[in-house]
């Protein structure tokens, strides 16, 4: 997988020694924790062909996918120190460094794009920013958009009322967990790799995840629906290490924020081409799709919203859902 990434970038003249090559190139470590195939890849190619394509010779991108020199959290250290200079990242440094910010991982607050690339430009989300970069020694470069996350479910969901009952599989964030059962779901915490067995055996009736989840884990073989929820917009950032970035010249600075613009927007783009893949997909195999209406869904949810938000600062919940009733 990253050998065949390599070598793309090896045809594009990224990793060449030859004696016509600039000497020194500046390189560039880029890490993802996906593996080779998604959008990430494709932003990370992307960004690495628009460089050669500007700048021949100049930059050496490497590529670090799967987690190759670490997790998240690993990451954020290596840029912290200056050790690694970019990655596109989750959601760990919003967590880490900026948590009374992070309205974006809150479930039912952000339901599209629009929502989050907003939030991100209100006050909250720059201080969110402003905070992160300074905690954790990054310099922030925008958003690329993922697959929103859905429900699947053995039964058709369409209000709340219907999530009386209902096992879902959620991962172990306690965020997640409160908004959920706030709604009235019976959270339970399956590990990932035994997703599809808890679901063949009756210990959970459903879970969320993205499109990806159950078109990878042949969900519809336990599974009949597909309850579009989009409740979390669980986004991947770009981000540099400070000690790195602040050692550039400005002319390559500015080269290298401009391929990142355009890696996201490729990236985002891929990731919209494989959402409707997916979903096609699914479908074909005979999951039958629900498209609820989710306003009843986020007042259900406002309680533990409001809960969690209490926490976080001052202004985040107004920037974050305006107007609606606490």
């Amino acid at each position: 997988m990253q050998k065949q990434l390599l070598a793309t970038l090896a045809t594009l003249g990224m990793l060449t020694t030859a004696p016509f090559v600039l000497a020194n190139p500046i390189e560039i470590q880029v890490n993802n924790t996906m593996s080779e195939g998604g959008s990430e890849s494709a932003a990370v190619e992307r960004f690495a062909e628009y460089l050669e394509e500007q700048a021949p010779g100049r930059f050496d991108v490497r590529p670090f996918l799967a987690g190759s020199l670490g997790g998240e959290n690993a990451i954020l250290e290596l840029l912290n120190l200056g050790q690694t200079q970019l990655s596109i990242t989750g959601g760990n440094w919003r967590q880490q460094y900026a948590p009374e910010y992070d309205a974006i991982t809150v479930p039912f607050v952000f339901t599209t794009w629009d929502e989050v690339d907003a939030y991100m430009e209100s006050p909250s989300g720059q201080a969110l920013v402003e905070k992160a970069e300074n905690q954790g020694g990054l310099k922030y470069f925008g958003l690329q958009h993922r697959g929103p996350r859905h429900m699947t479910a053995n039964k058709e969901i369409h209000t709340p009322a219907d999530l009386e009952g209902f096992r879902l599989r959620l991962p172990s964030l306690p965020v997640w967990l409160e908004v959920w059962g706030e709604i009235g779901a019976q959270v339970v915490n399956v590990p990932a790799p035994e997703i599809y067995l808890a679901m063949q055996t009756g210990q959970v009736d459903g879970h969320e995840n993205s499109l990806s989840s159950p078109y990878t884990r042949r969900l519809w073989e336990v599974q009949d629906y597909l309850i579009m929820t989009s409740h979390v917009q669980f986004p991947w950032s770009w981000v540099a290490s400070s000690r790195w970035w602040n050692g550039l010249e400005a002319d390559d600075q500015a080269l290298i924020e401009e391929a990142i613009y355009v890696a996201r927007q490729y990236g985002s783009e891929r990731e919209r081409e494989l959402d409707e893949f997916y979903l096609e997909a699914l479908q074909e195999e005979g999951m039958t799709v629900i498209e609820p209406d989710v306003a009843p869904f986020r007042e259900a949810a406002l309680p533990a919203i409001d809960r969690v938000m209490a926490d976080m600062a001052d202004g985040v919940r107004e920037d974050a859902l305006g107007n609606q009733s606490e």
